[in-house]
């Protein structure tokens, strides 16, 4: 009794050492955290263009059978790639270009590049965000039930369950999500988004049920799991037995003690599966044809439209990036020691 009473608690607050200044530690640290997010986007830029190019001659896969008998529409669009120049001076050329916010012009349709997707970008991260707001507490909160019937049937259920949508592709979670709920046995949902002219997939709230319902339930058993494993270790502590040797009811340990100590090891899975939901969207969105950057991809690789790949490429990869960037700064902010460590 007398050796628990000693133990720390993880979340206690630890003075900084003597004449350390936190802001500047601070500043440094996130510094460095920013060149490396913005060092891995450069390296992801070099891997985008290099893979795009590899592909072939991206003029002769646009024109087909036309590329030999239209040389004019060759010379236009090789000026567009500057295909005559070296593939160094066609990274740095698009790269600036990039840095400066014009990606390029569409092959397909000759159209500025960000004036296409950018409505797309905005359909897809307000898509996440949803999915992101049903997945959280939905996670925690089955990953709270099933810690607290540890070993027993409610458990073993919950489990079970989470086992079986975790090895079920997302896509084949949304075909039965549309087999069960946009065909004759309930037909409730809309089978696709409904996208009007001029107006945004979410004007109409049951065509997004079904696309953040995959999502959903492509996410939540791992976040579930993680988080009860945290959850388990957390009860079994010392010091959180000693909560319970003080007479505090169990709800109040499971939501004050074994919760907080399980927020950081939830975050950063949460991101690692948002930072996934930027490219798992791809499939999901071409199922139910929601105009996002998933869908506009597929049509881009389909119509051989390379700064239209390229720019949505960029997107994906800078949005998993700024994903982990934030879980690691959440991650340090509710973690004392971690602060503290910073400013040591």
């Amino acid at each position: 009794m007398t050796e628990a009473a000693t133990l720390p608690d993880p979340f206690e607050e630890v003075a900084p050492p003597r004449g350390r200044s936190g802001a500047a530690a601070w500043t440094t640290w996130l510094l460095r955290r920013l060149g490396l997010a913005v060092l891995t986007l450069w390296l992801v830029s070099v891997l985008v263009f290099v893979a795009t190019t590899a592909l072939g001659d991206p003029v002769r896969a646009i024109l087909g059978r036309d590329y030999n008998s239209n040389p004019g529409r060759v010379a236009q669009l090789e000026a567009q790639l500057n295909s005559n120049d070296s593939l160094v001076s066609q990274y740095f050329s698009w790269l600036g270009g990039l840095l400066t916010g014009d990606p390029g012009t569409s092959l397909a349709n000759q159209q500025p590049v960000w004036g296409q997707i950018s409505g797309s970008v905005v359909n897809t991260l307000v898509l996440m965000l949803l999915a992101a707001v049903v997945m959280i507490p939905l996670a925690f909160g089955i990953a709270m039930i099933s810690a607290h019937y540890r070993r027993r049937r409610p458990d073993t259920v919950i489990q079970t369950v989470l086992l079986a949508l975790a090895g079920v592709p997302e896509f084949v979670t949304g075909i039965l999500l549309v087999a069960l709920f946009s065909t004759s046995v309930f037909h409730i949902f809309p089978a696709v988004t409904i996208d009007s002219p001029g107006g945004h997939p979410w004007d109409v709230p049951k065509g997004m049920v079904l696309p953040v319902a995959t999502l959903v339930l492509a996410v939540t058993p791992y976040v579930s799991r993680i988080v009860r494993a945290t959850l388990l270790d957390v009860l079994d502590s010392d010091y959180v037995e000693l909560a319970r040797l003080k007479g505090i009811p169990e709800p109040v340990v499971m939501r004050k003690h074994a919760l907080l100590n399980a927020i950081v090891p939830g975050i950063q899975v949460i991101a690692l599966q948002l930072a996934w939901l930027a490219g798992g969207v791809v499939l999901v969105e071409t199922l139910f044809a929601y105009p996002g950057v998933g869908r506009q991809l597929v049509d881009s690789v389909r119509n051989h439209d390379v700064p239209m790949v390229q720019a949505l490429s960029m997107i994906i990869a800078a949005v998993y990036i700024v994903v982990n960037l934030v879980a690691d700064v959440l991650s340090i902010l509710l973690t004392p020691r971690a602060r503290t460590a910073i400013s040591s």
